[in-house]
């Protein structure tokens, strides 16, 4: 991936990223901006959702939409955000998750800092600044820009409940041919890195809903709802979630050598958890 899109290995930037809330009060440089919005013309979803996205600046925003940005306190020095729209679809905000970590992970390449925000942010206002229609679904935003050292209360405490120390393991996470039998580093081979780049993705509340069953050459992802998140919340974050993991490991994947295509075909022969649906499945080889 180095020298094709990011300027690190797509590994080095997972392990790199950070949910930063305390900025520098320091606009991006114009070289930055361009960096930005060229690669916004990249992101496509699995599903075929295209985003359209852009850089939203809170002063440029009063004046020309009188949109007044805010985050409840949440983000702190921010200046400029990643506002981003997808057309309304079945797997919409699985696309959304997807093209936005990959626009993420991009602006970590490049030093700046970010933090997924979805239930923390003044959606009308948002909408209005990005011009937001009628078919389109707006369920996160992210600020942008130069991480301060300077950490606020805020920060601090939502840092700590939501730190990779916090993550589950492999054993709650992973599965062999069916739910029954849990998936060890040493048997999932080539995928153990791309699995293990996916445990370290972000999602909201830190709830990880993701849960993956490895059958032979295919990997199949499952969304694990915890109960009635999805209700206390405007959209349903955690298939947001879901795209923010596939992200993660189609690009630690095809880092790795490996070849492969998302393909929707549920194996109904795999019973399911309580409360688990399949979403997609990686094949290898094709």
């Amino acid at each position: 991936m180095r020298g094709e899109l990011f300027e690190l290995t797509i590994t080095e930037i997972i392990k790199k990223r950070l949910s930063v809330r305390t900025y520098l009060e320091q606009p991006l440089t114009p070289e930055i901006k361009e960096k930005l919005q060229g690669f916004f013309s990249m992101p496509r979803g699995p599903f075929g959702g295209t985003l359209r996205m852009n850089l939203i600046e809170s002063d440029l925003a009063r004046k020309e939409s009188n949109a007044k940005l805010g985050t409840y306190g949440v983000i702190r020095g921010a200046s400029t955000y990643v506002v981003a729209a997808v057309e309304k679809a079945d797997r919409d905000l699985e696309d959304f998750g997807y093209s936005l970590e990959k626009v993420i992970l991009y602006a970590t390449s490049l030093g700046l800092g970010t933090c997924w925000l979805g239930g923390t942010f003044k959606k009308s206002e948002f909408g209005r600044a990005i011009g937001q229609k009628d078919h389109e679904v707006l369920p996160c935003i992210t600020p942008i820009g130069y991480p301060s050292s300077r950490k606020s209360l805020i920060d601090s405490a939502l840092r700590f409940t939501a730190g990779s120390k916090n993550r589950k393991g492999w054993g709650e996470l992973f599965f062999s041919r069916d739910f029954s039998h849990h998936l060890s580093e040493l048997e999932a081979g080539k995928f153990a890195t791309p699995l293990e780049m996916l445990r370290l993705a972000p999602s909201a509340s830190n709830k990880q809903p993701w849960r993956i069953v490895k059958d032979t050459n295919k990997i199949h992802f499952y969304l694990q709802h915890t109960k009635g998140y999805a209700k206390a919340l405007a959209y349903d974050l955690q298939r947001v979630d879901m795209g923010i993991a596939m992200c993660h490991f189609e690009l630690t994947a095809r880092e790795q050598g490996i070849d492969g295509k998302w393909h929707v075909s549920d194996p109904g022969s795999i019973s399911t958890p309580q409360a688990t649906e399949y979403v997609i499945t990686w094949v290898d080889g094709i």
